[in-house]
């Protein structure tokens, strides 16, 4: 049956808009965690967290992506997969506006809920990605994963002058990274109302998804997952404090470490575009390791601006390429969408419990110590986990 040209670009406009939904949804996966770090200091002096309780900031939301991520096929079930990426950016707005409040309870309390909506949105984005447009699994990656890191590297350069600058102080500062909630909420509105909803899909998926836990490759991605995840959010924790107590301004070392995310977007767009076109992305995984490797040992080398830069740029090229990387797994490694939701879920809850572990315990370290030297120390050796997880993860099979 040929279809009218008003149904085709009903239909069209449906698919654009829902590409947008898609672009507006990674706009919010991250910078209401990646906004704290610079700011980290004035909360500290606010409110008065030691360095411990301050790394919790992190870890919190962390925390709610390890417990939530296997629960969130099951809540899918009772609806479809568009309603609960709607349930969750409400969540997030609600958690950012909650976390303004400046008592510790309602600082942790709205990190929290922000915490549980990520999680959601992180579970089902590539599971709705696997669905709808499962020939451009690895194109479709890239734009997520990029618009989301671009967002992200934003959040950071632009945490101290919106608080300092534009005299907003750290509260407002970060409720500004509800804007984009909002918008995405909007037109998701439009979106649920015209989908058919895969209720079904997800049901089937809650049903079989026992079996992932046996896999040795799910682990493996799993585990890769996790330790690049640490990586990546001790760097946006604690970065801006390493470079500070180096000699470095505070807001220099915010728009630095806003560049570190800026300068792995190039390959947080192509890596998964390049993974999808080779059958076997194992040596793709060995050079974004050897990039953190380098990176986190030339800032604790590092003798001058240039050599501080040059590991600054290596450290942005192997984060800002393992984690779509990563994301890029969950779908060549699976065979369907609910396959997906299976190693989605699975992978994020266990690599998500050993990301919450590094903001802690890299603050814990420095708290011990009072040097970054043995923070940077372990970072190294778990940018060699990155690795070698990566590469395992990298084979040619399914779970």
């Amino acid at each position: 049956m040929v279809l009218p040209d008003s149904a085709i670009k009903t239909k069209s406009l449906y698919i654009n808009l829902f590409i947008v939904g898609i672009v507006l949804v990674s706009f919010n996966l991250r910078p209401a965690i990646t906004s704290v770090g610079p700011l980290v200091g004035m909360i500290q002096e606010d409110i008065g967290l030691a360095h411990w309780s301050a790394g919790l900031l992190t870890s919190l939301p962390l925390i709610c992506f390890a417990f939530m991520s296997p629960l969130v096929p099951k809540i899918a079930s009772r609806f479809h997969n568009e309603l609960t990426l709607q349930i969750g950016l409400v969540t997030i707005l609600i958690g950012v506006i909650v976390r303004t409040i400046s008592t510790v309870f309602f600082l942790f309390a709205g990190t929290f809920l922000i915490g549980v909506g990520i999680a959601i949105c992180n579970v089902l984005l590539p599971v709705v990605i696997k669905d709808k447009f499962p020939a451009k699994f690895g194109l479709m990656t890239s734009v997520y994963s990029t618009s989301m890191g671009l967002v992200a590297s934003l959040a950071s350069g632009f945490s101290v002058p919106l608080a300092i600058g534009f005299d907003l102080g750290w509260q407002r500062a970060l409720l500004v990274w509800g804007i984009p909630a909002v918008i995405a909420i909007l037109l998701w509105i439009y979106l649920i109302k015209n989908s058919k909803g895969n209720k079904g899909e997800m049901k089937r998926s809650s049903e079989k998804g026992k079996g992932i836990w046996r896999s040795s490759l799910a682990w493996h991605v799993a585990l890769f997952m996790g330790f690049q995840s640490f990586l990546f959010y001790v760097t946006i924790a604690w970065l801006p404090e390493m470079l500070h107590d180096f000699g470095v301004s505070t807001s220099t070392a915010g728009w630095l470490l806003s560049f570190t995310q800026f300068i792995g977007l190039p390959a947080s767009f192509f890596v998964p575009v390049i993974a999808g076109k080779i059958r076997s992305q194992a040596w793709l995984a060995g050079i974004l390791g050897a990039c953190s490797i380098l990176g986190y040992a030339g800032i604790m080398f590092s003798t001058s601006f240039a050599i501080l830069m040059i590991s600054i740029i290596l450290l942005g090229v192997g984060l800002g390429g393992s984690f779509p990387l990563g994301l890029a797994y969950l779908g060549m490694r699976s065979r369907d969408a609910r396959q997906a939701a299976e190693l989605s879920g699975m992978a994020q809850s266990v690599g998500y419990i050993l990301a919450a572990i590094g903001p802690i315990a890299i603050g814990s370290l420095y708290d011990f110590a009072h040097t970054w030297t043995v923070p940077l120390i372990t970072l190294i050796a778990v940018s060699v986990l990155v690795g070698l997880f990566g590469a395992s993860a990298g084979r040619n099979q399914y779970v």
